[in-house]
């Protein structure tokens, strides 16, 4: 077995790997990143980029069938569902390609196959060895699904729905999270005819309830039909199409059965608890400064427990790499991660729920305010309806920003920067928005929670 060495050695190549490889070699440390698939991982091949790109081709559906509303006449004749797949396909490739300039430009070795951690800092990738100082540990995840339901033929994930060629008409979507709520919004704006089943009583139900609710009014004028609170009983499939059981004795018929109960850690296999690793429930476990239970072995991404997103696995490679290098930086809580839902309408939010506010500083101790899209000009022109919630603690900082409607994942960013650094609504509340634009809804918000509201009562 040949051995190499490096400084740093990466396992997996997508948001939270990369990430940590690049800023890495920044400071000056020799790298290996070791990835089975493609760089980029998940988020840009099978996740994040293709399915936005399927959700813009959605947005120009709708504006093509409302364009006569704002005076330009236009007709939706057909989907070419071909088309759309070599559309996002074509994103992928510029992006991908522009990912594997980048690494090579920066002199970061990859390794293409699949790497097994072992003893004492090393990762073994075929006959080779990989001895790293220090490790970082960034396989990412993958779709789950639930017991005696198999994926296969028109049970379908995330990964097989952007495969298809074709939109369905009839689809059935097992679960209400920020996967299924994306693929029900595009899939509708495409001409299916969409039903979303979820166990809980809301959709996106991590999320405030406001928001939860404005976006369950949304779809039902969409008609997308949602069936929350009821659970999944099974499913059956033929050539043709799936029938899906539900526990209060429904059945629904559809072409395809999406499955999108969320994603698990990819750790299985990869020699982790031998090495010294510590799991839990698959996950990595993880101190506050991202080490593993090993020595000088670290976890980033999915597979530590928390918010799947690959913003926060961005963030958490820079912080591990800087942390390699003794720059001791700080930690950014889970509360300061933004999260968006880019369905039609958009659901974007960062720190706290007006629950979860609640229950850390007492009911009394929280001052709410919200501003509705409605009254916002730029909104209106866009055709769009939601609304702008701002929580803060009485005579304290912001400490949640939730919005919904569409083009607010664009406004999370003044969020983030408002809660991250603990500013006082009366902090913010003098600085302007641009007139005409959504953020000036979130700038009414902050307004009304200073004592002085413009636009409203």
């Amino acid at each position: 077995m040949t051995e190499h060495a490096f400084d740093v050695v990466v396992v997996g190549g997508g948001s939270g790997g990369y990430a940590t490889a690049l800023r890495a070699v920044e400071l000056g440390r020799t790298v290996a990143l070791v990835e089975a698939d493609k760089l980029g991982g998940t988020c840009l091949h099978r996740g994040c980029i293709p399915t936005k790109a399927l959700l813009h081709s959605a947005e120009v559906a709708d504006h093509v069938r409302t364009a006569a509303e704002a005076g330009v006449q236009a007709q939706l004749t057909s989907i070419d569902a071909a088309g759309l797949r070599r559309f996002r396909e074509g994103i992928v490739a510029k992006k991908f390609a522009g990912l594997q300039g980048l690494i090579k430009a920066r002199g970061i070795t990859v390794v293409p196959g699949r790497g097994r951690l072992t003893a004492d800092r090393a990762v073994a990738v075929g006959d080779d060895l990989y001895r790293g100082a220090d490790v970082v540990l960034a396989t990412g995840s993958y779709s789950r699904t639930l017991p005696g339901l198999d994926l296969g033929g028109r049970i379908i994930a995330s990964e097989q729905a952007l495969a298809l060629d074709e939109v369905p008409e009839r689809v059935t979507i097992l679960g209400g999270g920020v996967i299924g709520v994306e693929f029900a919004s595009a899939w509708r704006s495409l001409g299916a005819e969409v039903t979303v089943v979820e166990a809980l009583d809301h959709l996106v139900p991590n999320e405030d309830p406001a928001l939860s609710a404005q976006l369950e009014r949304a779809f039902r004028k969409r008609g997308i039909v949602a069936r929350l609170g009821v659970r999944f009983a099974g499913a059956t499939q033929t050539d043709a199409g799936v029938t899906v059981s539900l526990e209060d004795g429904t059945a629904l018929d559809s072409d395809y059965l999406l499955v999108a109960i969320g994603r698990g850690p990819a750790t299985a296999g990869l020699g982790l608890e031998e090495a010294g690793v510590a799991l839990e429930r698959g996950f990595v476990r993880v101190d506050g400064r991202l080490r593993t239970s090993a020595p000088h072995a670290w976890a980033v991404g999915d597979i530590v427990p928390g918010l799947q997103l690959a913003h926060r696995g961005f963030q958490q490679g820079v912080f591990v790499a800087e942390e390699i290098a003794g720059l001791r930086p700080v930690p950014v809580p889970e509360s300061a991660v933004p999260r968006v839902t880019y369905s039609s309408p958009e659901v974007a939010s960062v720190g706290l729920t007006e629950a979860q506010a609640r229950d850390r500083f007492g009911a009394e101790a929280i001052a709410v305010r919200e501003f509705n899209l409605a009254g916002n000009a730029k909104s209106e022109i866009l055709g769009t309806s939601g609304v702008a919630k701002v929580i803060r603690q009485v005579d304290g900082p912001v400490v949640g920003v939730h919005l919904v409607g569409d083009r607010v994942g664009e406004l999370i960013t003044e969020g983030q920067l408002v809660v991250g650094w603990e500013a006082h609504p009366e902090d913010v509340a003098g600085f302007l928005h641009a007139h005409p634009t959504q953020s000036e809804a979130l700038g009414e918000a902050f307004l009304a929670l200073a004592g002085k509201p413009l636009h409203s009562l």
